[in-house]
Protein backbone atom coordinates (compact mmCIF):
# COMPACT_ATOMS: atom_id res chain seq x y z
CA UNK A 1 0.00 0.00 0.00
CA UNK A 2 3.01 2.33 0.89
CA UNK A 3 4.31 2.07 -3.33
CA UNK A 4 1.06 4.17 -4.58
CA UNK A 5 1.69 6.25 -2.19
CA UNK A 6 5.26 7.12 -3.03
CA UNK A 7 4.26 6.96 -6.76
CA UNK A 8 1.70 9.72 -6.31
CA UNK A 9 4.21 11.69 -4.19
CA UNK A 10 6.42 11.69 -7.20
CA UNK A 11 3.28 13.02 -9.24
CA UNK A 12 2.73 15.75 -7.04
CA UNK A 13 6.10 17.39 -6.99
CA UNK A 14 6.06 16.66 -10.62
CA UNK A 15 2.98 19.80 -10.76
CA UNK A 16 4.64 21.39 -8.17
CA UNK A 17 7.60 21.78 -10.09
CA UNK A 18 5.35 23.27 -12.83
CA UNK A 19 3.78 25.78 -10.29
CA UNK A 20 7.71 26.87 -9.10
CA UNK A 21 8.64 27.32 -12.52
CA UNK A 22 5.50 30.19 -13.09
CA UNK A 23 4.70 31.61 -9.18
CA UNK A 24 8.33 31.21 -7.72
CA UNK A 25 6.56 29.01 -5.45
CA UNK A 26 6.01 25.08 -4.73
CA UNK A 27 2.26 25.84 -2.53
CA UNK A 28 1.09 28.77 -1.49
CA UNK A 29 1.67 30.38 -4.59
CA UNK A 30 -0.65 32.78 -4.50
CA UNK A 31 -0.68 33.75 -8.28
CA UNK A 32 -4.50 35.39 -8.29
CA UNK A 33 -4.99 38.64 -7.56
CA UNK A 34 -8.38 40.81 -7.49
CA UNK A 35 -9.03 41.17 -10.78
CA UNK A 36 -6.82 38.98 -12.79
CA UNK A 37 -2.97 37.43 -11.74
CA UNK A 38 -0.12 39.04 -10.34
CA UNK A 39 1.93 38.49 -14.31
CA UNK A 40 1.25 36.53 -17.53
CA UNK A 41 2.39 32.67 -17.58
CA UNK A 42 5.89 32.23 -18.81
CA UNK A 43 6.53 31.66 -22.79
CA UNK A 44 7.09 27.33 -21.52
CA UNK A 45 3.60 27.05 -19.36
CA UNK A 46 1.63 25.44 -21.84
CA UNK A 47 4.69 23.10 -23.19
CA UNK A 48 5.32 22.41 -19.94
CA UNK A 49 1.91 21.32 -18.64
CA UNK A 50 0.75 19.21 -21.99
CA UNK A 51 4.02 17.35 -21.43
CA UNK A 52 3.14 16.70 -17.79
CA UNK A 53 0.00 15.06 -18.93
CA UNK A 54 0.73 11.77 -20.10
CA UNK A 55 3.38 11.05 -17.35
CA UNK A 56 0.23 11.86 -15.16
CA UNK A 57 -2.22 9.34 -17.14
CA UNK A 58 0.57 6.60 -16.65
CA UNK A 59 1.06 6.59 -13.27
CA UNK A 60 -2.26 6.98 -12.10
CA UNK A 61 -3.23 3.85 -13.95
CA UNK A 62 -0.30 1.86 -13.18
CA UNK A 63 -1.45 2.89 -9.25
CA UNK A 64 -5.25 1.88 -10.44
CA UNK A 65 -4.21 -1.61 -11.74
CA UNK A 66 -2.13 -2.06 -8.38
CA UNK A 67 -4.68 -1.31 -6.09
CA UNK A 68 -8.66 -2.73 -7.47
CA UNK A 69 -7.43 -6.23 -7.21
CA UNK A 70 -5.64 -6.05 -4.17
CA UNK A 71 -7.70 -8.35 -1.75
CA UNK A 72 -5.94 -6.20 1.40
CA UNK A 73 -6.89 -2.78 0.00
CA UNK A 74 -10.34 -3.94 -1.06
CA UNK A 75 -11.47 -5.40 2.47
CA UNK A 76 -10.11 -2.29 4.07
CA UNK A 77 -12.14 -0.18 1.51
CA UNK A 78 -15.46 -2.04 0.29
CA UNK A 79 -18.28 -1.53 2.90
CA UNK A 80 -15.83 0.12 5.37
CA UNK A 81 -17.00 3.98 6.48
CA UNK A 82 -20.06 4.10 4.80
CA UNK A 83 -22.05 7.63 4.85
CA UNK A 84 -25.28 7.54 3.50
CA UNK A 85 -26.85 10.22 1.17
CA UNK A 86 -29.18 11.86 3.67
CA UNK A 87 -26.34 11.70 5.97
CA UNK A 88 -24.33 13.64 3.37
CA UNK A 89 -27.43 15.90 3.37
CA UNK A 90 -28.02 16.55 6.47
CA UNK A 91 -24.38 17.36 7.21
CA UNK A 92 -24.14 19.61 4.81
CA UNK A 93 -20.99 17.42 2.93
CA UNK A 94 -20.25 18.18 -0.44
CA UNK A 95 -16.87 17.38 -2.97
CA UNK A 96 -16.19 14.33 -3.51
CA UNK A 97 -17.61 12.86 0.03
CA UNK A 98 -21.40 13.85 -1.27
CA UNK A 99 -20.72 12.39 -4.62
CA UNK A 100 -19.61 9.27 -3.34
CA UNK A 101 -23.10 8.42 -1.71
CA UNK A 102 -24.77 9.19 -5.08
CA UNK A 103 -25.17 13.17 -4.71
CA UNK A 104 -24.58 14.69 -8.21
CA UNK A 105 -23.68 17.95 -7.00
CA UNK A 106 -20.51 19.98 -8.08
CA UNK A 107 -20.62 23.86 -7.98
CA UNK A 108 -18.83 23.93 -11.77
CA UNK A 109 -21.73 22.14 -13.41
CA UNK A 110 -24.83 22.88 -11.46
CA UNK A 111 -23.37 26.92 -11.00
CA UNK A 112 -21.04 27.42 -13.42
CA UNK A 113 -18.12 30.39 -13.05
CA UNK A 114 -15.63 31.87 -14.99
CA UNK A 115 -15.47 29.89 -17.78
CA UNK A 116 -16.60 25.95 -16.75
CA UNK A 117 -19.75 26.51 -18.92
CA UNK A 118 -16.96 26.01 -22.12
CA UNK A 119 -15.62 22.63 -20.51
CA UNK A 120 -16.88 19.17 -21.35
CA UNK A 121 -16.94 17.18 -18.20
CA UNK A 122 -18.05 14.45 -16.42
CA UNK A 123 -19.24 14.26 -12.64
CA UNK A 124 -18.01 11.28 -11.12
CA UNK A 125 -20.46 9.64 -8.40
CA UNK A 126 -20.61 6.72 -6.64
CA UNK A 127 -23.71 4.52 -4.75
CA UNK A 128 -22.52 3.44 -1.36
CA UNK A 129 -20.65 6.21 -0.19
CA UNK A 130 -17.78 3.90 1.28
CA UNK A 131 -14.10 4.28 1.34
CA UNK A 132 -13.56 2.56 -1.91
CA UNK A 133 -16.17 5.07 -3.71
CA UNK A 134 -14.74 7.88 -2.15
CA UNK A 135 -11.45 6.30 -3.23
CA UNK A 136 -12.50 5.34 -6.87
CA UNK A 137 -14.43 9.15 -7.21
CA UNK A 138 -10.77 10.68 -6.68
CA UNK A 139 -9.55 8.58 -9.01
CA UNK A 140 -11.78 9.39 -11.98
CA UNK A 141 -11.61 12.91 -10.77
CA UNK A 142 -7.85 12.95 -11.58
CA UNK A 143 -8.85 12.27 -15.25
CA UNK A 144 -11.45 14.46 -15.32
CA UNK A 145 -9.53 17.31 -14.51
CA UNK A 146 -7.23 16.45 -17.20
CA UNK A 147 -9.68 16.77 -19.30
CA UNK A 148 -10.51 20.24 -17.78
CA UNK A 149 -6.94 20.97 -18.41
CA UNK A 150 -6.51 19.98 -21.44
CA UNK A 151 -9.40 22.15 -22.79
CA UNK A 152 -8.25 24.88 -20.84
CA UNK A 153 -5.12 24.91 -22.48
CA UNK A 154 -6.34 24.70 -26.30
CA UNK A 155 -9.04 27.50 -25.27
CA UNK A 156 -6.13 29.89 -23.54
CA UNK A 157 -5.29 32.63 -25.50
CA UNK A 158 -1.28 33.40 -26.08
CA UNK A 159 -1.05 37.20 -25.18
CA UNK A 160 -3.58 39.61 -24.01
CA UNK A 161 -4.29 41.71 -20.76
CA UNK A 162 -4.48 39.21 -17.42
CA UNK A 163 -6.23 42.07 -15.40
CA UNK A 164 -9.17 44.47 -15.89
CA UNK A 165 -9.06 47.64 -16.78
CA UNK A 166 -9.51 49.12 -13.42
CA UNK A 167 -7.37 50.89 -11.20
CA UNK A 168 -9.73 51.11 -8.03
CA UNK A 169 -9.49 47.61 -8.11
CA UNK A 170 -6.19 46.63 -9.88
CA UNK A 171 -2.79 47.20 -8.66
CA UNK A 172 -0.51 49.57 -10.91
CA UNK A 173 2.58 47.90 -12.38
CA UNK A 174 5.62 47.74 -10.24
CA UNK A 175 7.74 49.38 -12.88
CA UNK A 176 5.26 52.16 -12.32
CA UNK A 177 5.25 52.31 -9.06
CA UNK A 178 8.89 52.54 -8.81
CA UNK A 179 8.98 55.17 -11.47
CA UNK A 180 5.89 57.52 -11.31
CA UNK A 181 4.33 59.63 -8.49
CA UNK A 182 0.75 58.90 -9.55
CA UNK A 183 1.34 54.76 -9.46
CA UNK A 184 2.83 54.96 -6.17
CA UNK A 185 -0.01 57.03 -4.57
CA UNK A 186 -2.82 54.29 -6.48
CA UNK A 187 -0.64 51.69 -4.89
CA UNK A 188 -0.58 53.60 -1.43
CA UNK A 189 -4.06 54.13 -1.09
CA UNK A 190 -5.33 50.61 -2.25
CA UNK A 191 -3.10 49.20 0.10
CA UNK A 192 -4.08 51.25 3.10
CA UNK A 193 -7.83 52.29 1.91
CA UNK A 194 -8.96 48.98 0.75
CA UNK A 195 -11.01 48.05 -2.49
CA UNK A 196 -14.00 49.75 -1.47
CA UNK A 197 -16.82 47.36 -2.37
CA UNK A 198 -21.16 48.45 -2.50
CA UNK A 199 -22.94 48.68 0.85
CA UNK A 200 -24.52 44.94 1.27
CA UNK A 201 -23.88 41.59 1.28
CA UNK A 202 -22.58 38.44 -0.98
CA UNK A 203 -22.56 34.67 -1.12
CA UNK A 204 -19.73 33.59 -3.12
CA UNK A 205 -18.73 29.85 -3.97
CA UNK A 206 -16.78 28.11 -5.63
CA UNK A 207 -15.43 23.71 -5.91
CA UNK A 208 -12.34 23.15 -4.06
CA UNK A 209 -10.83 20.09 -3.90
CA UNK A 210 -12.86 18.82 -0.65
CA UNK A 211 -15.95 20.71 -1.65
CA UNK A 212 -18.11 23.72 -1.60
CA UNK A 213 -15.66 26.93 -0.43
CA UNK A 214 -17.42 29.61 0.23
CA UNK A 215 -17.03 33.26 1.15
CA UNK A 216 -20.36 35.27 3.18
CA UNK A 217 -18.81 38.98 2.51
CA UNK A 218 -21.37 42.18 4.26
CA UNK A 219 -20.16 45.36 3.28
CA UNK A 220 -20.52 48.61 5.12
CA UNK A 221 -18.72 50.75 1.51
CA UNK A 222 -15.87 50.72 3.31
CA UNK A 223 -12.41 49.33 2.64
CA UNK A 224 -12.86 46.83 5.23
CA UNK A 225 -15.51 44.05 5.45
CA UNK A 226 -18.13 44.67 7.97
CA UNK A 227 -18.11 40.86 8.62
CA UNK A 228 -16.73 38.00 6.43
CA UNK A 229 -17.45 34.12 7.22
CA UNK A 230 -15.90 30.96 5.26
CA UNK A 231 -17.71 28.08 4.69
CA UNK A 232 -14.32 25.49 4.62
CA UNK A 233 -15.96 21.90 3.18
CA UNK A 234 -13.46 19.79 5.00
CA UNK A 235 -15.20 21.71 8.54
CA UNK A 236 -18.58 19.82 7.35
CA UNK A 237 -17.13 16.88 5.72
CA UNK A 238 -14.94 16.18 9.52
CA UNK A 239 -18.28 16.59 11.42
CA UNK A 240 -20.02 13.60 8.94
CA UNK A 241 -16.95 11.08 9.89
CA UNK A 242 -18.28 10.12 13.45
CA UNK A 243 -21.46 8.78 11.31
CA UNK A 244 -18.46 7.14 9.28
CA UNK A 245 -16.82 5.32 12.07
CA UNK A 246 -20.03 4.30 14.55
CA UNK A 247 -20.12 0.35 14.87
CA UNK A 248 -16.84 0.20 12.92
CA UNK A 249 -13.57 -1.35 13.60
CA UNK A 250 -10.67 0.90 15.45
CA UNK A 251 -8.38 -0.23 12.63
CA UNK A 252 -10.83 1.26 10.34
CA UNK A 253 -10.36 4.21 11.88
CA UNK A 254 -7.06 5.04 8.98
CA UNK A 255 -8.45 4.33 5.79
CA UNK A 256 -11.84 6.54 6.98
CA UNK A 257 -9.68 9.42 8.34
CA UNK A 258 -7.96 9.30 5.16
CA UNK A 259 -11.12 9.20 2.51
CA UNK A 260 -11.94 12.26 4.23
CA UNK A 261 -8.80 14.33 3.15
CA UNK A 262 -8.97 16.75 6.64
CA UNK A 263 -7.67 20.09 6.28
CA UNK A 264 -6.76 21.09 9.55
CA UNK A 265 -6.52 24.54 8.97
CA UNK A 266 -10.06 24.57 7.55
CA UNK A 267 -11.26 22.84 10.90
CA UNK A 268 -10.36 25.58 13.67
CA UNK A 269 -13.15 27.45 14.11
Amino acid sequence: AFTPFLWLLKVRDWVWDVLERETGARMTHSFGRIGGMAAPPTLTFKDDVLRLIPEVHKVVKETEIMLIRNRIFLDRMQGVGVLTKEQALSYGVTGPMARSTGLPYDVRKDHPYMVYDRFDFDVPVGEDGDNWDRFMVRLEEIRQSIRIIEQAIEQMPDDGPINVDDPLIVFPDKNDVYTTIEATIAHFKLVMEGLRTPKGEVYSFTEGGNGELGFHIVSDGSGTPYRVRVRPPSWYNLAASREMLLGGMIADIIPTFGSVNMIGGECDR
